[in-house]
């Protein structure tokens, strides 16, 4: 009873101070941003997982001068082991020089993403993302113009190499195929740029799943780093 009386009396002096019940939606404005880090295939790039969308189509920069038009890539570049960076979705991956070691850089990269998301700046600039992006999230921009087998190139890409690339923090796009040779070109982004793996994942998947599906019209594929 002496408790029931007690948490009484505390609601109703709460009450009484006139005191919000239920927190406006204003109050709910600032959602917690969350960002954690989590290793590549490629030793030189950490990908950093924010908890909500950062951008629409994936991009790729490979010096300040090219992150015109990202305000979080420009202020990323300022640290000076940073060498490349890749965004998409909810993650931006980041490939380091050489002159420091991920454990040493890893948690301020990390606090300094989360705090630049969380005080709502903007990740690309609203201008640029009106306009037509640097990369499609297809991994051929304008599939269109293309001949059937490499129509069947880019799907098979999109549906089954893409998002096993996407989740080690990179990006695959098709860029050419020559119908002489039977030899495709794609173009590898973020973290499988440079990656020492990237060979041979392109040599025993990559290649293996399009000659089995496209039989007798893939005979080899090269890859070039974006």
């Amino acid at each position: 009873d002496d408790v029931e009386k007690e948490v009484a009396e505390q609601v109703e002096n709460y009450l009484n101070s006139g005191k919000e019940v239920v927190k406006t939606s204003e109050t709910k404005k600032n959602v917690p941003v969350t960002v954690y880090a989590e290793s590549t295939p490629n030793p030189k790039v950490m990908k950093f997982v924010a908890n909500k969308k950062l951008v629409i189509n994936t991009t790729e920069y490979k010096n300040i001068d090219e992150a015109k038009d990202s305000p979080l890539a420009q202020k990323l570049f300022h640290f000076p082991f940073v060498s490349e960076i890749f965004f998409d979705e909810n993650y931006v991956s980041i490939t380091k020089y050489d002159i420091a070691e991920w454990e040493e850089i890893v948690m301020e990269i990390r606090e300094f993403i989360r705090n630049y998301i969380q005080e709502g700046n903007e990740v690309i600039s609203a201008e640029s993302s009106s306009a037509k992006p640097k990369q499609t999230q297809s991994s051929a921009p304008e599939t269109e113009n293309l001949d059937d087998t490499s129509k069947q190139i880019v799907a098979i890409l999109d549906e089954y190499i893409k998002p096993a690339v996407a989740s080690d923090g990179g990006n695959i796009m098709f860029n050419s195929y020559d119908p002489e040779t039977k030899n495709v070109s794609v173009v590898l982004q973020g973290a499988c740029s440079g990656c020492p793996s990237s060979t041979f994942t392109l040599k025993n998947g990559i290649e293996t799943m399009l000659k089995d599906m496209l039989h007798g019209k893939v005979n080899s594929v090269e890859a070039i780093n974006g």
